[in-house]
């Protein structure tokens, strides 16, 4: 028995064989983790919820005008109170999370379309093409963001569409700039290299390589640009360069309620109130991911 024991205790131990994470996965337990980026997706899917159903939330139709009941103080039967028109501000900002939420989502999808394609020719092929296509870039950040977007939308004409184009435009560079130095990086590894010296198109290295693996900061980007697009939307809106009367945007309502500040201020601090949570928990939301997927940003 003593003999039996004693080889037990000289037998080697067996190493613990660890399972492997996904990267994907340890991201999301890192994000599920952070109390203020899980907020700020709260944030967000409350307003996408919002805009989703807003025809069963809001109690009236948003252009419901009746001047006996204008500029009434939040209550009961309105709880947002009502505007100038007296039409209920309530359901004109739930329908308004519509219009800002799909500027947003559109205006920052058509930049990363256009800023990572051209972003990913610049990086890979390098030389003229990157030449080009950076000083591209140049000129589009050499102006304001918003002074740029003031002039496309003057000369398209002030329409809800032009701002939205205006917007996706003046974030080109910002995801073309992002990609391209990812893509300088990424194709030096030597998975590229292999790639290239087996004969593969280069078509096939860009879309089954190179961009699956520059894709975790334009998710980040693209997740904070979604905010920013939500503020310059009301901001071209509060000039009277975005959406046109009487569609809710929460820019436009701004601009209307001006004038009221003083004798019915909820006319402006409602509206003011959901661009503001909207934006914020994007950022969050945005923080949270950039953290979660940036390994420079783990302890």
């Amino acid at each position: 028995m003593e003999l039996s024991t004693n080889n037990q205790l000289q037998r080697p131990l067996e190493p613990v064989e660890e399972k492997a994470v996904s990267p994907w996965l340890e991201a999301w337990r890192s994000f599920r983790n952070n109390k203020l980026a899980v907020l700020g997706t709260l944030i967000v899917l409350f307003f996408i919820l919002l805009a989703i159903f807003a025809p069963l939330i809001a109690p009236e139709g948003i252009n419901e005008q009746n001047f006996e009941k204008r500029l009434l103080a939040p209550s009961s039967e309105h709880w947002f109170g009502t505007d100038d028109f007296g039409r209920d501000i309530f359901s004109r900002v739930v329908h308004g999370a519509r219009i800002s939420l799909w500027v947003g989502f559109l205006a920052v999808t058509g930049s990363i379309v256009v800023g990572c394609l051209l972003g990913i020719l610049a990086g890979y092929y390098g030389k003229w093409v990157d030449t080009i296509i950076s000083r591209f870039f140049d000129i589009l950040l050499a102006f304001p963001s918003i002074l740029l977007a003031i002039a496309i939308v003057a000369v398209l004409g002030p329409s809800l569409k032009n701002a939205l184009i205006a917007i996706a435009i003046i974030n080109i560079p910002n995801f073309g700039r992002l990609i391209r130095s990812r893509v300088l990086s990424v194709k030096q590894e030597e998975y590229i290299l292999a790639a290239k010296a087996v004969g593969m198109k280069n078509s096939r290295i860009l879309f089954h390589h190179v961009m699956p693996n520059s894709i975790a900061p334009i998710i980040v980007q693209g997740t904070l640009a979604i905010a920013t697009a939500i503020i310059e939307a009301a901001a071209l809106g509060f000039l009277g360069l975005g959406a046109e009367a009487p569609n809710p945007e929460w820019g436009k309502m701004l601009t209307d309620s001006r004038a009221f500040l003083v004798q019915a201020p909820w006319t402006m601090i409602f509206p003011g109130l959901a661009i503001m949570l909207t934006v914020l928990g994007f950022n969050l939301m945005g923080d949270g991911l950039r953290d979660a997927l940036d390994p420079k940003m783990k302890n």
